[in-house]
């Protein structure tokens, strides 16, 4: 047994002699395209992000949801998030931009790793923004259900009737509770996504940056 184990680590020794080994320098080369690629692809998923959902102002709900905020009086505060919003994601959009900028001209393996670390930390803002943005929308649409003295207006707004059997007490309760549970689940959701999409190409950027730490030490 032992003299055919001496003679399969002899014929791998040989094998081995004839596999490429590659330098520090091709590593960090591999390294440094995969990191841009995929801060290239964060860049291209933010704006994708951002696009797309406008498209929905196309569909006759989108006129419904509206009547719905003018309803409960938050028209002009949904405009006003909705600068706020703009604002903050445009600034992740081109700092995504600027580290796929400047990923993509390094030749430093120690500036690469800061500009890695500095790319996840700039995804995990944006997620928490984004996510807290968003279940922050369905708070203050509950709040403004709470402070509202006359339900009828968002009903009519929905096109349907007030229920007659229920006391206005009820409704209101059922309407908060209803909007925090979907905002929530809503949340829930858009964070899966997230996961999904960012949480992958962060993993990667982490795999990239372990890669580069041990060929630094």
């Amino acid at each position: 047994m032992m003299d055919e184990l001496e003679l399969l680590k002899k014929d791998w020794q040989k094998k081995e002699a004839y596999l490429p080994k590659l330098s520090h320098a091709e590593i960090h080369k591999m390294i440094w395209k995969k990191s841009s690629s995929i801060v290239k692809w964060i860049l291209i998923i933010s704006i994708l992000e951002f696009l797309l959902p406008h498209l929905l102002y196309l569909l006759p709900s989108a006129k419904t949801s509206w009547a719905i905020y003018e309803s409960l009086g938050m028209s002009n505060y949904i405009i006003g998030l909705t600068v706020v919003q703009y604002v903050i994601v445009f600034y992740f959009i081109a700092q995504f931009y600027k580290r796929y900028k400047e990923i993509s001209v390094l030749e430093d393996a120690k500036k690469l790793m800061r500009k890695i670390i500095k790319t996840r930390a700039s995804v995990k803002y944006y997620i928490i923004f984004s996510l807290s943005l968003l279940f922050f929308a369905f708070v203050s649409a509950a709040f403004a259900i709470y402070i509202s003295e006359d339900l009828s207006v968002l009903f009519d707004s929905m096109h349907t009737e007030v229920p007659q059997n229920v006391s206005p007490e009820r409704l209101k309760r059922s309407f908060i509770w209803s909007v925090l549970i979907l905002g929530f689940c809503f949340t829930a959701f858009i964070g899966g996504i997230y996961f999904l999409l960012y949480g992958r190409l962060l993993r990667k950027l982490k795999k990239n940056y372990n890669e580069l730490e041990q060929i630094e030490v």
